[in-house]
């Protein structure tokens, strides 16, 4: 058994919370290292599976409280994440961390100020499809690829602009082809239908194209389509690479090592680096839109 626990608290139960909630429950290897405390949640839900509703107060001030899991909408994180590391918390947060980079950036030097860990999930990197992919493109030479997905709208007002909501797909690609840059970009709005098509045109370092493309709107399946060329051959879409099972639990345990100091500074700072990245070419896509309109 661990030496200690250090204590949470989940704030906000969506689909995310209400899965992160579950994993501290049940007798996972990192989950001994874990007390959950109780949620924070705007709305007034008591109780949820006797974990106890505790205000955004006490979870702050509370000295039982060494942790926060910000699962709220995407909105809501950069303010979350200040707060509880100025009251000395370490945090966990679903991605995108912020919806601009320089609040990314004054976030982890508060992290680093306050000597406490700050981890923005992802989730998508724990993926079977990923593990599949990153074999797949190891030791080849890319000559231009493609990654597109398709969903259900989403509101930007909760959730960011299409290039911070869709920050899963840009982590892939600078994941398996290195740090890209930004050549141009197309925002395609129909309010009235909820519909919307964001056209990115990317650049590796070896100055090969790749095109991303966000795409939601009603009756949009959640879908994934990729191609990528090589010289020694071409991908063109996902083979079934079997079921992806406890990937937020897989990011728990990353969390938990983090805490445990497990982690090298080599290992945690080429981490920030490439969520750093992420998260400057999202806020360049989304002003080569905005400068468009």
């Amino acid at each position: 058994m661990p030496e200690r626990k250090f204590g949470v608290v989940v704030v906000g139960v969506g689909r995310a919370g209400s899965v992160r909630i579950r994993d501290l429950r049940n007798p996972h290897a990192s989950s001994a290292f874990l007390n959950l405390i109780g949620f924070v949640s705007r709305r007034e839900l008591g109780n949820i599976d006797e974990v106890q509703q505790i205000s955004l107060e006490n979870a702050l001030s509370s000295p039982e409280v060494e942790v926060a899991y910000i699962c709220s909408e995407s909105s809501s994180h950069e303010d979350y994440i200040r707060q509880f590391l100025n009251a000395g918390k370490h945090v966990l947060v679903e991605y995108p961390m912020t919806l601009s980079w320089e609040a990314a950036q004054d976030l982890w030097k508060l992290a680093e100020q306050k000597g406490k860990v700050l981890h923005e999930e992802h989730v998508e990197l724990l993926m079977e499809e990923f593990a599949f992919l990153k074999k797949e493109v190891v030791g080849k030479d890319l000559l231009k690829g493609s990654l597109l997905f398709t969903a259900g709208p989403l509101e930007e007002e909760r959730f960011g602009f299409p290039a911070f909501s869709g920050i899963s797909r840009l982590t892939w690609l600078v994941s398996l082809f290195g740090e890209l840059s930004l050549i141009s970009a197309t925002l395609e709005e129909r309010k009235e239908d909820q519909h919307m098509k964001m056209t990115v045109c990317l650049e590796t370092e070896n100055k090969r194209p790749l095109t991303w493309i966000e795409e939601k709107g009603p009756g949009l399946k959640r879908n994934r389509h990729l191609s990528f060329h090589f010289k020694s051959g071409s991908l063109e879409n996902m083979p079934n690479v079997g079921v992806n099972k406890n990937i937020f639990l897989k990011d728990q345990n990353i969390f938990v090592q983090k805490l445990l100091g497990q982690f090298s500074e080599k290992e945690l700072a080429a981490e920030k680096k490439r969520i750093l990245h992420c998260l400057w070419l999202a806020e360049e896509i989304q002003k080569y839109c905005y400068s468009k309109k």
